[in-house]
C-alpha cells in the first residue's frame, strides 16, 4: 500500500513538472532565441559603427570608447529584455541596477572626473599621439591617450602618467601643433661692445645655418638695456622637428663667434622655455 502511494506521488510530481515545462518552454525558447539573435545584432551594429567612425577619421581612442559604450549598453538592454521574456519582473532589476550605478558613481568621483577629462581631450584634441607637449610641469611626447590617463615619454625615456581630470583643467603647451617654430635666444652684451658689428655677426650666424628658414627672415634685435649690459635677442624660424638641433647649433656658433671676436657676454637665457625641447 505504501509503495502504491509513493508511485502515485512520484507520478503526480513528474506530471506537474512536465506541465510546468510545457507551459514554460515557449518562454524559454523565445528568451534563448532573443538572446542569440540579439547577440548577433549587437556584434553587427558594433562592427558597422566602428567602420563608420573610422571612415570619418574619428580619433582611434574615441572610436574604441564609443564602440565599448554601444556594445555594453546594448548588452544590458538585451539582458533586461531576455529576463522580461522569461516572465521575471524587470522593473525591480532595473531599480537595483540604477542603485548600484549610483553607489559606484559616488565611490569613484575622482575617476569620473578623469573620465570626463578624457572625453574632453578626445573630443577637442588639444594634442594627438606623437605631439610634444608641456603639461602639469612635465614635458614629453604623447605616446598614449586613454580614457582616464594620458602617457608622456620624456627625453630621458621616462613614462609619465597624467590623470586626464587635472590635465584637461590646466594649461597645455603643444609644441608640435604648428609646422614651424621660432627659437628665441637672449644674450647680454657689455656696453663696450660695437653693437652694429655684433648684430651683423649674429645675423650671419643665423643666415649660415641651413635649418633656419628664410621666410620669415631671421632677426637680431636689441631687447632691453639693463644695468649689466645690452640684451640682444636672436629670432629664427625653423621646422618644428628641427627645433632642438637648430637651437643647439645656433648656441654653439654664437659662442664660437663671441670667442673669436672677443665679445663679452653674460650667460644666455632661453625666453621660450627653460629647456631645449625636442
Amino acid at each position: 500500500m505504501k509503495d502504491t502511494i509513493n508511485i502515485t506521488s512520484l507520478h503526480d510530481y513528474l506530471l506537474s513538472l512536465l506541465n510546468l515545462l510545457l507551459d514554460y518552454s515557449p518562454k524559454l525558447i523565445a528568451a534563448l532565441l532573443l538572446f542569440f539573435v540579439g547577440g548577433y545584432a549587437i556584434r553587427f551594429i558594433n562592427k558597422v559603427s566602428r567602420k563608420l567612425l573610422l571612415k570619418r577619421e574619428v580619433e582611434p581612442t574615441l572610436v574604441e570608447f564609443l564602440c565599448n559604450v554601444i556594445f555594453w549598453g546594448l548588452r544590458i538592454v538585451l539582458i533586461i529584455a531576455v529576463i522580461s521574456k522569461l516572465g521575471i519582473e524587470s522593473s525591480s532589476f532595473v531599480a537595483i541596477l540604477g542603485a548600484a550605478g549610483l553607489a559606484v558613481g559616488l565611490s569613484l568621483q575622482g575617476s569620473l572626473s578623469n573620465f570626463a577629462g578624457g572625453i574632453l581631450i578626445i573630443l577637442f584634441k588639444p594634442f594627438k599621439l606623437g605631439d610634444t607637449v608641456l603639461a602639469q610641469g612635465v614635458e614629453g611626447t604623447v605616446i598614449d591617450i586613454q580614457i582616464f590617463v594620458t602617457q608622456l615619454q620624456t627625453d630621458n625615456n621616462q613614462i609619465i602618467f597624467i590623470p586626464n581630470g587635472s590635465l584637461s583643467n590646466n594649461t597645455i603647451i603643444n609644441f608640435s601643433r604648428k609646422a614651424t617654430r621660432r627659437t628665441d635666444l637672449l644674450f647680454t652684451l657689455s656696453y663696450d661692445t660695437a653693437l652694429p658689428t655684433a648684430k651683423a655677426l649674429l645675423l650671419e650666424v643665423l643666415n649660415q645655418n641651413p635649418m633656419v628658414l628664410k621666410d620669415p627672415a631671421p632677426a637680431v634685435v636689441v631687447k632691453e638695456l639693463t644695468e649689466t649690459g645690452i640684451k640682444i635677442a636672436l629670432r629664427a624660424w625653423v621646422k618644428t622637428p628641427d627645433y632642438a638641433t637648430t637651437t643647439s647649433q645656433i648656441l654653439e656658433s654664437c659662442l664660437l663667434t663671441f670667442a673669436e671676436h672677443n665679445i663679452r657676454t653674460q650667460p644666455y637665457t632661453l625666453t621660450e622655455s627653460k629647456t631645449i625641447s625636442s
